[in-house]
């Protein structure tokens, strides 16, 4: 017996040492599952290849005063193998290969490093630590002069452009996710993942070529063992940029026990047209109607419903709501950003005591869901009190859409209650300046490869008609961004007269859109330029696509990628006329051409039915 378990413990150590061996050429070079990606050390840093083209230098590595070297070559350590469902997003079931390694560097810290066969990750890993705030880090990536990059610089509520650049400038902020295209064919997606307490969310600082990691304010005393979060990029072509769920893959696993109350859905809201329609019950009415008439599951009474005229209060909305059987979500003041001045309700959510009575209250009024707006940046405090406010809203369970607020790194796996974020340059700012008229289609044709690869975006899309200043996209156009941008609250911006100003066709569309994925695939486009995508829900494949430039253009349309045999669909296209803007026809796949020629500004989407 002895014998045989002494062979059976051979056995498996010889295969160890055989995968170890797949992991690296032995040549200094560590590799993902598929050899796809890899990773060589250099000097004290690290040089990553997609195919062996160069895709990123990491320079400088560390957790203190200086940057800090390897001891040594990475070892490995183990596989990693991802499988899980999600309850929104991108795609329900997520899968993902990876090969870890680790090594001790000069400054006593760990540093943990995952090989994906879609990105890289790594964190670094602190023990013994006696009540020190947290060291300073020091990765650095090397970004030459000449990478065509798509980077925003950084903002408290992460509300800009994106725009295309080649040039460094001296110095800058710039938050993530960044996109970089090191090659043709290759691109590179920089962000992070996984926040967890204790923990501040970071930026990159660059100086010339250099940008460095940089984590927000963190004052806690750290005891014990920590780690940063994972320090993420996802490599590919930009189909795999737009389809990897890296974000997620790396963070925690859900902590709810019961998730079957979390439904995603469609919402009609208010503010963008009545930028204090939610202090009036007559308007509050107008978008429950609409949201009956369109089959839409939620209606959101936003900013100032505590201040209800005409002897209404957020008790009588609510029960009109929730007697139409639409379910009301309520909006709320953080607190911690922006206050004096700002609308309310406020100082309702800061201390725990009041958070539970407050989110207690609206599970026993029959509000499903809250939007909590005005944060006030990356810190360790923002971090800790997102994720109290998630923590208790699950045990209320309401729903969660994070407003004036950070991007997502991770929380909507972990905390599936948080269905959408902000952190979005999005419709609600053709209310506030007319910047975005002339800019928003290039920018609509930008946030597929940027923003809203890492998480959901509550962009707020799909208006026909005008805010405070003008949109220049066409009807298509606008519908298609309910397809292209993922959120599992997806929030109708337009007016109810507006939608129901349309044709039959595409109010049956909104009251069918789907605000869950099964799969999502990017069938062609560059940022800026144009963007096709195709999502599926069941046996249903929406395909979306935009034109970003103020030119008739030729899009892309290979729908042979997605589909094998012919099927029916209905197509809505614009039609030149502005006094009859939809072109909407139903006809076979097989009919539809491979190069569609959009309108400037212009879009379509495809439904199709396919068995």
């Amino acid at each position: 017996m002895r014998k045989a378990l002494m062979m059976t413990l051979c056995l498996l150590l010889c295969g160890v040492v055989a995968y170890a061996q797949a992991a690296t050429d032995g040549k200094g070079k560590w590799q993902s599952p598929n050899g796809r990606l890899s990773l060589i050390q250099k000097q004290g840093g690290f040089v990553l290849f997609c195919g062996g083209q160069t895709v990123l230098d990491i320079p400088k590595l560390g957790m203190g005063a200086s940057s800090a070297t390897p001891i040594g070559e990475l070892a490995f350590v183990r596989p990693v193998k991802d499988d899980y469902t999600m309850l929104a997003g991108k795609r329900l079931h997520c899968t993902n290969e990876a090969n870890e390694y680790q090594t001790l560097l000069s400054d006593g810290s760990r540093l943990v490093v995952r090989l994906y066969n879609d990105g890289l990750a790594f964190r670094y890993e602190l023990t013994g630590l006696t009540g020190l705030s947290a060291p300073q880090e020091q990765t650095t990536y090397r970004i030459p002069d000449g990478t065509r990059r798509w980077m925003q610089q950084w903002s408290e509520g992460y509300e800009g452009f994106f725009p295309l650049s080649t040039i460094n400038m001296e110095k800058g902020r710039w938050g993530y996710p960044s996109l970089l295209q090191p090659a043709d064919d290759v691109f590179a997606l920089i962000t992070e993942a996984n926040i967890e307490r204790r923990q501040s969310a970071s930026c990159l600082f660059s100086e010339g070529d250099l940008f460095r990691v940089t984590p927000d304010e963190n004052t806690v005393p750290l005891t014990g063992d920590w780690h940063t979060p994972w320090r993420v990029v996802i490599v590919g072509s930009l189909a795999d940029v737009v389809a990897s769920t890296l974000v997620t893959d790396v963070s925690e696993p859900c902590r709810l026990k019961d998730t079957g109350w979390i439904q995603p859905g469609v919402v009609s809201w208010i503010y963008w047209a009545y930028n204090h329609g939610s202090n009036d019950y007559n308007i509050i009415k107008k978008y429950v109607d609409m949201a009956v008439t369109l089959h839409l599951p939620y209606v959101l009474i936003d900013a100032e419903w505590d201040e209800m005229k005409d002897g209404k209060t957020i008790e009588d909305a609510v029960k009109c709501a929730n007697s139409q059987k639409v379910k009301p979500l309520i909006w709320y003041n953080s607190s911690v950003g922006w206050v004096d001045g700002a609308p309310g309700p406020k100082f309702r959510l800061n201390k725990p005591e009041d958070r539970e009575r407050e989110f207690a209250w609206c599970e026993k009024l029959g509000v499903a869901g809250v939007k909590i707006d005005f944060f006030s940046g990356d810190n360790q405090m923002n971090m800790d009190y997102c994720q109290e406010l998630l923590e208790c809203a699950a045990r209320h369970h309401l729903l969660v859409n994070f407003h004036g607020a950070t991007i997502p790194r991770g929380w909507q796996r972990t905390y599936p209650n948080l269905l959408s974020t902000e952190g979005v340059y999005g419709a609600e700012w053709y209310n506030n300046v007319p910047t975005f008229t002339e800019r928003a289609a290039r920018h609509n044709a930008t946030l597929p490869f940027t923003r809203n690869v890492i998480g959901p975006m509550d962009y707020t899309p799909c208006a026909f008609s005008d805010s405070q200043h003008p949109h220049i996209t066409t009807h298509a156009h606008e519908l298609a961004l309910t397809v292209l941008y993922e959120s599992g609250l997806q929030h109708l911006a337009d007016r109810p007269e507006s939608y129901l100003a349309q044709p039959a066709e595409v109010q049956m569309f909104l009251g069918d859109l789907p605000s869950v994925w099964d799969e999502t695939r990017l069938l062609s486009g560059y940022p800026g330029e144009s963007v096709v995508m195709a999502r599926r829900r069941g046996t249903t494949w929406y395909v979306a696509g935009i034109n970003g430039t103020d030119e008739a253009k030729d899009i892309p349309l290979p729908l042979s990628t997605i589909l094998t045999k012919a099927a029916p669909a209905i197509v809505f296209m614009d039609n030149a006329d502005k006094a009859q803007p939809w072109n909407i026809r139903k006809m076979g796949t097989s009919d539809v051409p491979t190069t569609v020629t959009c309108q400037p500004r212009g879009g379509f989407v495809l439904v199709i039915a396919a068995q």
